[in-house]
């Protein structure tokens, strides 16, 4: 395999990522033979050298089908998937590109720098192994075998292989998985000491704080379809409104929370306990319906990245489910 360094890969000034009308379908599995599961539907998509980009979205939104086609893992049905102005696979090959998966991968009998110097083995030309393991935190874990390493440290270990080749792009998928506070904080910060270098990050997560925290920028993706992109600012001026929470009378509760559902400007509803809170447009117009009703414990807050991801990707779902209602479900069945 030859390598690409970091500092001398020739890219031509393309993008790191750039995907055009991308789709990506499945056969379907409940049935019909003509039946296929569109998991992404028409997705454009360009990332800059340098980025560090957040994948967000629901269970079965067609996230991890894109990442594996940025990987050259599946290739697309129809539209275009390019990285460094190459094929996906070719990028791979040349050692553009590293990935660090939450399963796979490990010999459970071999140590930690076992593992790592047998896998820069297989590179004609690699990081130093030290180089990685010191980047990674595996110091103190050289010597133990990879059996006897938690689930956050093994995780720790994955980083240190894709760092080998010196990828331009990293794609990670809930890279923290398993990692302590400590541990996921100097995680990140070596990924922007890496993307101040030049490197490219990707990452898929279910960690909406580690999005909010240290992505420059945030795909939100439901529905097969990135249904917003931008910082995470412009993510929640896209959900627009505020967040209003209050108490309701214990004994109408049920009534009055389907009846909030129905109003105006309502983005979604959520019970949390004995408290409600809804995402609305006008909070106003909630605030006096609560307090009508009989609610206390009033609050109004700005809509935070929580309550933007749950407003959006319920309207993107919402608005898939009344062009075919099964698609939902479907979608649910595939990454």
């Amino acid at each position: 395999m030859t390598n690409t360094p970091l500092s001398a890969a020739g890219t031509s000034g393309a993008p790191a990522v750039e995907l055009r009308s991308l789709v990506k379908t499945f056969p379907g599995r409940r049935g019909s033979r003509d039946a296929t599961v569109r998991a992404v539907d028409g997705v454009d998509l360009r990332i800059e050298p340098g980025e560090v980009v957040a994948f967000l979205g629901p269970n079965g939104a067609g996230k991890t089908t894109t990442l594996d086609v940025v990987l050259g893992l599946t290739t697309p049905t129809s539209g275009t998937a390019e990285v460094f102005g190459r094929a996906p696979r070719e990028a791979v090959v040349s050692g553009l590109v590293s990935a660090v998966l939450q399963t796979g991968g490990l010999l459970r009998d071999l140590t930690v720098r076992e593992t790592v110097r047998m896998i820069a083995s297989t590179y004609a030309v690699h990081t130093p192994v030290d180089e990685v393991m010191e980047r990674a935190g595996l110091g103190p874990l050289a010597d133990r075998r990879v059996s006897k390493c938690s689930g956050g440290e093994q995780q720790r270990l994955r980083f240190a292989l894709a760092l080998l080749p010196d990828p331009r792009l990293l794609v990670l998928d809930e890279p923290t998985a398993g990692m302590d506070v400590t541990a996921r904080r100097d995680f990140w910060d070596a990924m922007h000491a890496d993307a101040s270098a030049g490197r490219t990050v990707v990452f898929a997560t279910h960690y909406l704080e580690e999005a909010d925290s240290f992505a420059d920028r945030i795909v939100l993706v439901a529905g097969g379809k990135v249904v917003a992109d931008g910082t995470t600012a412009q993510i929640r001026a896209r959900a627009s409104g505020r967040i209003v929470s209050a108490t309701l009378p214990q004994l109408r509760a049920a009534e009055l929370v389907a009846q909030l559902r129905t109003l105006p400007g309502v983005g979604s509803v959520e019970e949390r306990g004995a408290r409600v809170v809804v995402a609305a447009s006008d909070s106003d117009a909630v605030a006096r319906f609560v307090l009508g009703a009989g609610g206390c414990d009033l609050e109004i807050a700005t809509a935070g990245l929580e309550e933007a991801f749950m407003t959006l990707t319920t309207e993107a779902i919402g608005a898939a489910a009344t062009v075919a209602p099964t698609a939902t479900t479907d979608k649910e069945l595939v990454g």
